[in-house]
């Protein structure tokens, strides 16, 4: 174990790095994009090794414990990010809004016990990994949106509108974190059906409005409510970036909080 969390701290201390890195500079106007994506990129290398040490030691995935739940979810949430930094300019200036989101998730993480909780047998199903995967691509979709969010909202200061000059106007931005919702949006209405397949198969039951499955259904309605939201009625960038901050908030709850506030990662499951 002593490999595995040298490897991950040392990956966490990476992306503290490039996220520092990026709040200083967006305050000082700077643009060292690339020692960004460097420093994110080699956290995320040392954090897959750390969860492939703990997958060849236990033979198992990182989705049991709230420990491993986390772990693999700042891992997701990471790569997802950094393909779209990489990919499109105006999400960089993002950096330093999402990273410190990100931070809380690795103070987090640092104060869980790394203990370890075999598989229980409905967990051996590939379908586990279609449903948890789905889900991780819908949050890492959200958290580029809040993260376009978030500038919009900025913008609303005169420091602000400053740092985030050089970006497209807040109209270019919130049609841009409309589409990182909508993939969302997909996302999560397969995380759902792959989850009532895996249901069925491990239970004999495909839903049972447990806790996680309701606020789950919950997040995906309140996601297709903002999305119809703002093609119906056509809100203004400051209205329609909140409403991307509430679905945030909620799926946040959803994965983070539930799970947390329950005696077991998901009711049912064992």
């Amino acid at each position: 174990m002593e490999l595995e969390l040298r490897a991950l701290w040392a990956g966490i201390i990476c992306y503290v790095l490039g996220g520092s890195v990026a709040i200083g500079a967006l305050v000082l106007k700077k643009r060292p994009e690339r020692s960004i994506l460097g420093l994110i990129t080699v956290g995320w290398l040392l954090h897959t090794a750390a969860l492939l040490i703990r997958w060849e030691r236990l033979g198992q995935g990182p989705f049991v414990t709230m420990f491993e739940i986390l772990s693999s979810n700042i891992w997701s949430l990471v790569l997802v990010y950094a393909l779209c930094y990489w990919r499109i300019a105006s999400i960089r200036p993002t950096a330093a809004l999402v990273m410190p989101i990100l931070f809380v998730m690795m103070g987090w993480l640092m104060l869980s016990s790394p203990g370890e909780v075999h598989f229980p047998r409905s967990f051996r199903t590939p379908w586990l990994f279609i449903h948890v995967g789905l889900g991780k691509v819908f949050l890492g979709a959200m958290l580029v949106a809040v993260g376009l969010a978030g500038v919009i909202q900025l913008r609303r200061t005169a420091r602000g509108a400053s740092w985030f000059q050089r970006l497209p106007p807040d109209a270019g931005l919130d049609d841009l974190a409309y589409r990182f919702m909508a993939l969302g949006l997909i996302f999560n209405g397969l995380m759902l059906v792959a989850g009532a397949i895996w249901a069925q198969d491990a239970w004999g039951r495909y839903w049972a409005w447990d806790p996680l499955e309701t606020w789950a259904f919950i997040t995906w309605l309140l996601l297709a409510v903002a999305l119809h939201v703002r093609v119906t009625y056509k809100p203004s960038p400051r209205l329609s970036s909140a409403l991307a901050f509430v679905v945030f908030v909620v799926a946040f709850l959803t994965f983070f909080g539930i799970p947390f506030l329950s005696d077991r990662p998901h009711q049912g499951t064992f």
